[in-house]
């Protein structure tokens, strides 16, 4: 493991705190109490999970799963299963490309990131610019999300931070508009990667997931092949209710991967593994701090090594 890698595997540990208490520390918990498996440690089991938001089909299926691997190599110590508890969370983890390229071809490699208000979008874009930046890749945002003033002024904070130029029009402007300016200009200048801002999308309102497909296909017309990544941006926070705006969202657009943000925040980490399995898009990036560099790519062996470390 590289110092940077263990610099960041370290912080991982500490920013999970919440969550490791709450999932890791009651799941060893009914490992410990019972000496042997019986039914009653199933049951236990199950009920940690559930409440540790992994939702209930999910709970039922590693539970269903671990009775099965426990009857198959008749193990009879409840210790012995947790390693293969572990190894089943980074099973259902894995799945799916969870590496970001930035490799647009001939044109600009174009981002468009997605999300309901408050999940920390424009924060991602922000941050995902000052990222490429140090990697030394020419960087553009594009504000679409007009509906809010608050949101183009945080983005062009983020512009004035990191040296990125920015694409924006006045309040209200069409936001299709703003996506072909900034996808037109990316073409024109010779960028590599082109962020794409949206509005924070209420995922009830039909018309406006509307909007956030048109922005799709004007951007495909300019920029054949675009957006490369779609990324749908979750509130770790918010649960069950994260894992319900991300269906709605993957109805309405390719979603090519997922931004779990605020994860050091919440006690309800579980979240993750039902948003993997069940939508089958991949994560890509996790939020573990305010800081820049606290937005990194996501590793199934590493979450679930720091969640029960």
């Amino acid at each position: 493991m590289t110092e940077e890698k263990r610099g960041f595997f370290g912080r991982l540990r500490e920013r999970l705190s919440k969550t490791r208490s709450a999932v890791a520390d009651g799941i060893k918990r009914v490992f410990t109490a019972h000496g042997s498996i019986d039914e009653s440690f199933f049951e236990e089991l199950e009920e940690v999970l559930i409440e540790a938001d992994f939702g209930v089909d999910t709970a039922m299926g590693i539970v269903e799963d671990m009775r099965e691997k426990a009857h198959d190599k008749n193990v009879e110590n409840a210790q012995e299963l947790l390693a293969v508890l572990k190894e089943d969370l980074v099973a259902l983890l894995t799945p799916g490309n969870h590496v970001l390229t930035w490799d647009g071809g001939d044109g600009p490699h174009v981002t468009l990131i997605a999300g309901v208000n408050g999940s920390g979008k424009t924060t991602t874009a922000g941050k995902l610019a000052s990222h490429l930046k140090s990697q030394g890749k020419t960087v553009l945002l594009g504000a679409a999300d007009t509906f809010r003033a608050a949101a183009v002024e945080q983005l062009t904070i983020w512009s004035e931070r990191t040296g990125t130029p920015i694409i924006k029009h006045q309040d209200g402007a069409d936001p299709a508009a703003v996506a072909y300016d900034a996808a037109d200009a990316a073409q024109a200048r010779s960028i590599d990667c082109l962020l794409i801002d949206t509005a924070g999308r209420l995922h009830t309102k039909v018309n406006l997931m509307e909007e956030l497909r048109k922005i799709q296909r004007v951007i495909g017309r300019r920029i054949p092949g675009a957006p490369h990544e779609v990324l749908l941006v979750l509130d770790a926070t918010t649960g069950q209710n994260g894992l319900q705006q991300a269906r709605i969202f993957t109805e309405a657009l390719h979603v090519t991967g997922l931004v779990l943000t605020k994860l050091d925040g919440t006690a309800k980490g579980g979240i993750v593994v039902p948003i993997q399995k069940e939508l089958g898009v991949p994560i890509k990036l996790i939020g573990v701090g305010e800081g820049v560099d606290d937005l990194q790519p996501f590793n199934a062996r590493d979450f679930v090594e720091a969640l029960f470390s």
